[in-house]
């Protein structure tokens, strides 16, 4: 079950955190990766792992915010059977305290990066006679987060594209869902407690792991085995849905 042999999958941002154990789940699954990635260096540690494991795979340096990069990196791809769409940033801030630069920023690869990845993926998808979407969106987008302002929105703005990518193509054989993770030890939150919380370290990430009821935050690894199943042939019957893995976030905090 879950195999993905012979799938071409495209992992947008599959250098680091999620991206990378989903790229590096999917290859174990038999899958050919595409890594997308704004700079090919940023890329080389998932690629050599998945080649040391015998697995298949190439780095696309693209800006996904640039419309004409993309299209020529899945042009130059051809035809696919898999997108993620997990490349994205974050910002801190709330509506007064956003700059207009930040807020164009976020949106422009959270938000525009997604739709030129979908835009340019379709017609790849079309022949492979369909094939799986899967966005990246975030518990930011369900509810409300402290200073989370442009990510929040840029989030939202991802489950709305989901249902309406899954509505518009479901007669073409593309199923397309979201993903919502809270929050997930990647180097980003490591890097976010050392910047903002000189000296404190441990004790932030102790109170941004007990954030979730169940006591600790996500892994990436988790977070692709929830990817390997919606983009798998075990999943066909599921689209339009966002499913959250956040360890009791939405549903358990009093």
């Amino acid at each position: 079950m879950f195999r993905l042999d012979k799938k071409i999958a495209v992992i947008t941002g599959g250098g680091s955190g999620i991206g990378k154990a989903i790229a590096l789940r999917f290859a174990k699954q038999g899958a050919v990766i595409h890594i997308i990635e704004l700079s090919v260096e940023s890329a080389g540690e998932a690629a050599d792992e998945i080649k040391n494991a015998g697995g298949t795979v190439l780095i696309h340096s693209c800006n996904v915010a640039s419309q004409k990069e993309v299209l020529a990196v899945f042009k130059n791809i051809g035809a696919i059977d898999i997108l993620v769409n997990n490349a994205g940033i974050a910002n801190i801030g709330k509506a007064d305290t956003t700059s207009e630069e930040d807020f164009d920023r976020v949106l422009s690869v959270n938000v525009k990066g997604v739709y030129n990845c979908i835009y340019a993926a379709l017609p790849q998808l079309r022949k492979s006679n369909g094939g799986v979407i899967l966005n990246m969106a975030s518990v930011a987008a369900l509810t409300g987060l402290a200073e989370r302002f442009a990510y929040s929105t840029s989030k939202g703005a991802i489950l709305a594209m989901t249902m309406s990518v899954a509505r518009d193509y479901m007669a073409e054989n593309i199923r397309c869902n979201s993903i919502s993770p809270a929050r997930v030890h990647t180097p980003f939150v490591d890097g976010y407690i050392k910047k903002n919380y000189p000296g404190k370290e441990e004790e932030m990430f102790d109170k941004l792991s007990k954030a979730q009821p169940i006591g600790r935050m996500g892994t990436p690894e988790e977070v692709a085995n929830l990817a390997l199943y919606l983009c798998s042939e075990e999943a066909s019957f599921i689209t339009g849905i966002d499913y959250p893995i956040d360890g009791g976030f939405l549903k358990l905090n009093n």
